[in-house]
């Protein structure tokens, strides 16, 4: 039986066989039956993690420890309101905050990031709408189901991978990726997408 730890550009976690390709973190959200409670998160830090990174092993959901978050991929990542961590990435997280024209400390980052995330008590996923056209590449919007935005092509997001490619129509959206990720991907910061694409 999989494990819940598995993050949809949505915000929802659910417990999946697929694998992704980056791991992050909000805090410890899990019990010692390894099952998450109602929070899902504890802190504002929230970071995308390569898979390995040196010589470290972790177990999963460890009692007393963070809770390892799984995502597809980066573009799912930021759309879920992470960022690259800065030490196991730290190249990808210099080029995000440059991208996002930040200059303040990852605190204060991370506090302007968690306005543009969460639903402050309820535990929910903010939502922008914007019009579809100016969105830039990486950006994943939702309609019906969530939709990458990439070129002149818009692809459903699944926890397996892409589908097929929808043609990029114009309009009003309701956009899963927050301000400051967009700001990032629209000067240039491109994330690391699964083969699927």
């Amino acid at each position: 039986m999989p494990l819940q730890n598995r993050v949809l550009a949505t915000g929802e976690v659910i417990a999946t066989h697929a694998r992704g390709m980056f791991m992050g973190n909000r805090g410890v959200l899990h019990d010692e039956r390894q099952r998450l409670g109602a929070a899902r998160w504890k802190h504002k830090a929230w970071v995308t993690c390569v898979l390995k990174h040196k010589n470290w092993h972790r177990d999963v959901m460890t009692p007393g420890h963070y809770t390892e978050l799984f995502f597809l991929d980066e573009a799912v990542a930021l759309a879920a309101g992470h960022r690259p961590c800065a030490m196991c990435r730290h190249a990808d997280y210099v080029s995000y905050r440059a991208a996002a024209g930040l200059t303040g400390t990852a605190s204060e980052m991370d506090a302007q990031m968690h306005a543009e995330r969460a639903v402050p008590r309820r535990f929910l996923q903010c939502r922008d709408v914007a019009e579809l056209a100016e969105q830039p590449d990486g950006t994943i919007i939702l309609d019906q189901v969530p939709k990458l935005v990439h070129g002149d092509a818009l692809f459903p997001v699944s926890p397996k991978g892409y589908g097929k490619a929808e043609r990029r129509t114009r309009g009003q959206v309701a956009l899963l990726t927050p301000k400051t990720s967009r700001d990032a991907l629209a000067a240039g910061y491109r994330p690391k997408y699964h083969p699927s694409l």
